[in-house]
């Protein structure tokens, strides 16, 4: 099967060359206990037969130094392309912003609404501060993973997505619905949202191992949200390292709670949406 991780963290062990820098002032739990290179992730993807990553900058790690993300997919352009983190509420986010596309090389960019990497929380990726960042996104074709929770916020996901109908955010772990309360539920939620055309959503572990749990109900949240979205905006991530299972056991929750999708569905979340986001990845011949 084809296979492209849409979501995955590496870590250098060369510390003076990429110096940590967390957002926060925080470093991550699994960015000390069980860091990953970019050599290390080309050996797991080899192990577990994935083709291509989409590198995704550790903020907890590097915050908004983007080197190592960069430096890893110029060194493996067939099987990585780099996502880095940038500030959007600086005056110089947009020139800023296109800068690291054109001249660095990001392929997307990630920003965190809470959590440890956020100084400052609340519903800030919708300031007016941040319509220049989200203008020069749109007019790039940029990318924009948003993390974040579903409920309180999905009023400034929706007036963002209104606001900007031409810029692609990938929402990561599916904004984190309560899948364990009620799939069917937590399925209306997140179908809801099925109406932005920009709006993608990025499939993980996170998500995986709830519908794990739910068994025969995963389909109540499966159903509704793949009908409204279709597959081909739905991506597979693995958050390796960050997940605690290895590679392989995150690829076979996937492929066990995706079973019974069409083949074409799963096609389209393993690889065909990432591909689509991210031109850059390596297409397979034929």
């Amino acid at each position: 099967m084809d296979v492209v991780d849409a979501h995955c963290h590496i870590i250098s062990e060369d510390v003076t060359g990429y110096p940590k820098a967390p957002i926060g002032g925080k470093q991550s739990e699994w960015a000390a206990s069980r860091p990953v290179t970019a050599g290390g992730m080309v050996a797991r993807m080899d192990e577990t037969g994935i083709g291509q990553a989409v590198l995704v900058q550790a903020t907890t790690n590097y915050g908004y130094d983007n080197s190592y993300v960069l430096d890893s997919a110029r060194r493996w352009p067939e099987r990585f392309v780099a996502v880095g983190t940038v500030d959007p509420l600086r005056p110089d986010a947009a020139v800023s912003l296109r800068a690291a596309v054109s001249e660095g090389g990001l392929s997307g960019v990630r920003l965190f609404t809470s959590g440890s990497t956020v100084p400052t929380q609340g519903e800030w990726f919708v300031a007016p501060e941040t319509f220049p960042f989200w203008e020069q996104a749109e007019e790039l074709g940029l990318p924009v993973c948003l993390q974040m929770r579903l409920g309180p916020a999905t009023k400034q996901l929706v007036e963002l997505l209104e606001r900007f109908p031409g810029v692609k955010v990938l929402l990561d772990h599916i904004g984190y619905p309560d899948i364990a309360a009620s799939p069917a539920r937590a399925g209306a939620e997140v179908a809801e949202l099925g109406v932005h055309p920009g709006l993608h959503l990025k499939l993980t572990h996170r998500n995986l191992e709830r519908l794990q749990d739910a068994g025969d109900a995963a389909g109540d949240f499966l159903t509704p949200v793949v009908e409204a979205f279709g597959a081909g905006r739905i991506a597979w991530g693995s958050n390796c390292p960050a997940a605690e299972q290895s590679l392989p056991e995150l690829v076979a929750l996937a492929e066990g709670v995706l079973a019974n999708l069409p083949e074409p569905a799963r096609h389209e979340i393993f690889a065909g949406t990432a591909r689509r986001l991210y031109p850059g990845l390596y297409r397979p011949r034929d």
